[in-house]
């Protein structure tokens, strides 16, 4: 497994791949929350909070990390070299984990630079350091987990296609399926009383949830299940690809 995860690492990072990640990231977030004008940026809004960046990263990661997790087993089938690593001794778990960690790594280094956002709200509050520290680690908590979700969402819809342009907006739709299409749903009411329920599925319900500043297991869990059930559908579908070989 540590040696799939270092190849997916390197690979990352031996191309223009990574840097790219990273560096779209921080531009995108950085335009929103301090050039453009509208609800994300902070500068406008006259409180010193990052809440619009929590708000805006998700949107931002659901076509980012589909982009990110594209090529991990629908490269390998373009070029043949899934064969290969189905009849190694390394076992499909743990093929898909250190795939699945590789992009995982990807998305935190791309993370970590925005803990200067944090510096920067805390010299703009009044007095200086005035602001919701625990609502903030919350919401980072909750950024590292949904990012995990994406990461596990993407990593299956690569192993459905040996296309890295279908397994990207298979990744797209997927991650806001799971995201927003729930909550959007539930604010139909089409439901009733069980859009409460309803809404409960969605990713976006346990993200505000622990952004509050709350970390529930029961959040915690969501996000752990959601992942393994991603990472569980990869393996299945891996297995049958085997099988019919």
């Amino acid at each position: 497994m540590l040696a799939i995860l270092n190849k997916e690492i390197q690979s990352f990072f031996s191309s223009l791949t990574g840097y790219l990640v990273i560096g779209l990231f921080l531009i995108a977030c950085g335009f929103f929350l301090f050039v453009f004008s509208g609800g994300y940026n902070i500068l406008d809004s006259g409180f010193a909070d990052l809440k619009p960046f929590f708000n805006l990263a998700p949107w931002i990661f659901l076509f980012l990390i589909p982009a990110i997790s594209m090529k991990s087993f629908a490269d390998e089938k373009r070029m043949g070299t899934m064969e290969i690593l189905l009849t190694k001794p390394i076992g499909i778990w743990k093929l898909i984990t250190g795939k699945y960690l590789g992009v995982l790594f990807l998305v935190i280094l791309a993370i970590i630079p925005t803990l200067l956002y944090v510096l920067t709200i805390s010299q703009l509050g009044r007095p200086q350091g005035n602001f919701d520290v625990g609502a903030t680690i919350g919401s980072y908590i909750g950024l590292v987990f949904l990012g995990g979700c994406y990461a596990a969402i993407g990593i299956f819809a690569s192993s459905l296609s040996s296309n890295q342009i279908v397994s990207f907006l298979l990744g797209v739709f997927l991650c806001f399926v799971c995201y927003y299409a729930f909550e959007g749903l539930a604010q139909t009411n089409i439901f009733g009383t069980s859009s409460y329920i309803l809404e409960s599925f969605g990713i976006s319900f346990h993200y505000k949830s622990i952004s509050r500043g709350v970390v529930d297991t029961r959040d915690l869990i969501y996000f752990l299940s959601l992942i393994f059930l991603f990472l569980k559908l990869t393996e299945i579908n891996l297995s049958a690809t085997k099988n019919r070989r």
